[in-house]
């Protein structure tokens, strides 16, 4: 019997990789910052305000904020910080950030703002030491003085304790050298490009400034029964353009928590993906091979307070069939993306999750009778201070479909009959958490499903007979 060759024209195979990062062969590394200033608040009063939402400085500790216990005034900055903080115990020692040779007071700044930490007061820290995620905690005790600070216990509590009943929106792009990664498999690299000229990576003098690029070039598994010469491989790139989106709206009216937030990331990408040969997999659990790890903790300045955002990421190569199907395919896809989670009060927590792409003809070849499906995809989280918020999954992908039957009859005529398809689409699926309730929001009992999005397209199909 001849196996079914067909080589196909396909507008379809997308590939991405969600997610605020990149990967690389070997680890990016900076320097250690010295600790950030902290922000210190009550609960607030007063007239609402919207506040801007930014990148914190860079080069520079992160600017504090202040407002105390006694309700008094509203949240400000301040020149205090975490010098260290014990996960374990709760306890923290609280300083007072060195003022740089060229700074000056901020005008009209109060008195408030440099007064020693109090109980009642509310911390919300950029990574420090002992806090990598940052820190958000209610001093609950003043233990006393030591050689770096103030000693304190802290306990957990929620944003809405430091923005009070001000409002933000905005977005903030993640930037590329906050980037570490964990190549999980050889030939992983990882490149980015930003402003000021500064670039990394052997793609970074071609990529757009703020993108980052993936690129990965490695060998998987073959069939058991494959010959020795059928390798497999996966090829290809992901590039990105990731952005926080943050929002909160504490105006009164709402209840005992704010009227309404959001959390999420969003952004453009592009890609390019390649896989050859007969890759091992069989019927039942599909075959993920994970090839990098990455995170990120950018800090958003929402007005003075810093609002530490946790990115991670697991790109994967997953890979299941149920025949001997051999696979030639390439495919460049475009698009954009959006995952989070929205509040509104009386309405409690909705996912948010949309994707569009778009994609290029590229050429693909189907050998064999059976069904394949393979994707380049992607596990993310969201979260605030080390907690997490959003967990999505986004898996673009190919599918496709042969079948090829012979007969013979005693007069000696053969013939060979047989049908091919090739399908494009995406998976999307994932959950809100209970630490979105960071918020101030009202705490829900159990995971709430962002609800699976799948969108799959026929790209070409046909039949031959001889």
């Amino acid at each position: 019997m001849r196996l079914l060759a067909r080589r196909l024209l396909l507008p379809g195979l997308t590939a991405l990789a969600l997610a605020a990062t990149g990967c690389s062969s070997t680890p990016h590394t900076r320097a250690a910052e010295p600790a950030a200033p902290a922000t210190l608040a009550p609960s607030v009063d007063g007239t609402s305000q919207q506040l801007d939402v930014a990148a914190a400085p860079q080069g520079s500790p992160t600017p504090a904020a202040v407002s105390r216990g006694d309700g008094k005034g509203k949240t400000e900055k301040s020149s205090l910080k975490v010098a260290s903080y014990d996960k374990e115990s709760g306890r923290a020692v609280i300083s007072t950030a060195p003022e740089g040779p060229t700074r000056t007071p901020s005008p009209g700044k109060s008195p408030e703002a440099a007064k020693p930490v109090a109980a009642g007061d509310v911390i919300a820290s950029a990574p420090a030491p002992g806090a990598p995620n940052g820190l958000l905690a209610k001093v609950t005790e003043v233990v006393g003085k030591t050689d770096r600070g103030t000693e304190v216990k802290t306990a957990a509590t929620t944003l809405n304790s430091v923005l009070g009943d001000d409002r933000a929106d905005g977005k903030v792009p993640v930037d590329p050298a906050s980037v570490t990664v964990e190549p999980l498999m050889k030939g992983v690299t990882f490149s980015w490009a930003k402003g000021q000229g500064l670039k990394f990576g052997p793609q970074g003098a071609k990529l757009p400034l703020g993108n980052l690029r993936l690129d990965v070039d490695a060998s998987v598994d073959t069939a058991p029964d494959a010959p020795a010469s059928a390798g497999a491989s996966v090829t290809g790139f992901v590039q990105l353009a990731p952005q926080v989106e943050f929002s909160y709206d504490g105006t009164p009216g709402g209840g005992a928590g704010p009227r309404g937030a959001y959390l999420g990331m969003s952004g453009d990408w592009s890609s390019q993906w390649k896989l050859q040969g007969r890759a091992a997999a069989s019927t039942g659990a599909p075959k993920r091979i994970p090839f990098a790890k990455l995170h990120s903790s950018p800090v958003i300045q929402v007005g003075p307070v810093p609002v530490v955002v946790n990115l991670d990421l697991t790109c994967y190569i997953q890979v299941e069939a149920d025949g001997r199907v051999t696979l030639d395919v390439q495919q460049d896809v475009k698009g954009d993306f959006k995952v989070g989670g929205s509040y509104a009060f009386g309405k409690g927590w909705t996912p948010v999750s949309t994707s569009t792409v778009q994609s290029t003809p590229v050429q693909a070849t189907v050998t064999a009778a059976g069904r394949v499906k393979g994707a380049l995809g992607a596990e993310a989280s969201v979260g605030l201070y080390g907690a997490v918020g959003v967990t999505a999954d986004f898996a673009p992908y190919l599918r496709g479909e042969a079948d090829a039957k012979a007969t013979a009859s005693s007069d000696g005529k053969t013939s060979v009959t047989g049908a091919w398809a090739l399908y494009g689409g995406f998976d999307l699926s994932g959950n809100l958490h209970l630490q979105l309730s960071l918020f101030g929001t009202p705490v829900f009992e159990r995971k709430i499903p962002l609800g699976t999005l799948n969108r799959e397209w026929a790209l070409v199909s046909g039949s031959t007979g001889r």
